[in-house]
């Protein structure tokens, strides 16, 4: 692979290994689906219990009126709890309900438990490449997430 071509080439194959997992993991599914910002927000509230709708919008790269609409679907489906933020009570407090955090945690024993049966089919040099690896893409998400906070 030359040098030109290997950003294409890494974008492509950790677009492509997502794509499949997410695909593999639908098909078991019992609940309706939910969209990628959706998700994402759900994650995020879960790791920051209690962020508001405007730094939610801010930590996804959203617009505060795109994620209104997801917390407001998201509420309603029961995913959600808004609360007043009893130290702004203009502001709303967003929190997880028990039943996104059962959803949550069932999505991600299945992602995992799917991902160790295809890593454990690779032989063991590719395994220790994908190792060798996680250090180099954290640093890479890092990196992309830290620039799209630049003005």
């Amino acid at each position: 692979m030359t040098p030109e071509a290997f950003p294409e080439e890494l974008a492509d194959a950790l677009v492509g290994v997502q794509r499949l997992i997410r695909r593999r993991l639908r098909a078991g599914m019992t609940v309706p689906r939910l969209r990628g910002a959706e998700n994402e927000l759900l994650r995020l509230v879960e790791d920051r219990p209690g962020i508001g709708v405007s730094e939610a919008a801010k930590e996804l790269h959203l617009a505060g009126n795109s994620v209104s609409t997801l917390v407001n679907q998201l509420v309603r489906d029961g995913q959600l709890i808004r609360e007043t933020d009893p130290a702004d009570r203009r502001a709303a407090r967003l929190l997880l309900t028990e039943a996104a955090r059962t959803r949550l945690r069932d999505w991600r024993e299945r992602r995992a438990a799917l991902v160790r049966h295809q890593v454990d089919r690779l032989d063991e040099a590719d395994q220790d490449a994908l190792r060798a690896a996680i250090p180099a893409l954290r640093r890479l998400a890092e990196n992309l997430h830290e620039e799209a906070d630049r003005p």
